[in-house]
């Protein structure tokens, strides 16, 4: 079987950059994913499209096909009452290099680097942590196999993976009228 439309992809892969290796599936543990639902980054999965079990892969993403470029906008100075709970700032938080999880005001959630604490403020670099850089992947195709309700369902929230949100058994996924 090719990956391509509803397969499930079981892959392992290092990701250097300028030549370090800065990520690795772990020994014994691929990454499990289904194909073209947005697990992976849009450019990884169209240089993967159409491999089979066993093959080799190698290819590089620039930067506006990986995390994009760096931002400037994405270098924030935040005033220190905006890092207070119960009138205080935890010790040990806002110190530089730490990664702070934050969210915007509509609930979007954002990881931030401190990069610099001042008397009233603090700067975070909210850019990715690989914006900026050239990706290159390798690895191997250990596994293509149909895609299933299973493999879909932590991603609908439901427990069949056809989006009823798991209101009742479905079995058959009949999930009309589901509210």
């Amino acid at each position: 079987m090719k990956i391509g439309e509803n397969t499930f992809v079981t892959l392992s892969y290092i990701l250097k950059v300028a030549g370090k290796v800065e990520d690795r599936s772990p020994e014994g543990q691929p990454l499990r994913f289904p194909y073209g639902v947005g697990f992976l980054l849009p450019r990884f999965e169209e240089n993967i499209a159409g491999l089979s079990r066993g093959d080799k892969f190698a290819f590089t993403l620039t930067p506006a096909q990986g995390y994009g470029e760096l931002s400037p906008d994405a270098v924030v100075e935040l005033p220190l009452d905006v890092f207070m709970v119960g009138g205080k700032i935890e010790d040990g938080l806002l110190e530089v290099g730490n990664h702070i999880p934050m969210s915007t005001q509509d609930g979007q959630s954002l990881m931030g680097v401190v990069k610099a604490v001042g008397a009233n403020s603090a700067t975070l670099d909210f850019n990715h942590p690989m914006a900026g850089k050239t990706l290159d992947f390798s690895g191997e195709i250990e596994d293509v196999r149909a895609t299933t309700a299973e493999d879909l369902a932590p991603l609908t929230g439901g427990g069949c993976g056809c989006n009823c949100g798991g209101c009742h058994d479905c079995n058959d996924h009949d999930c009309h009228g589901c509210s």
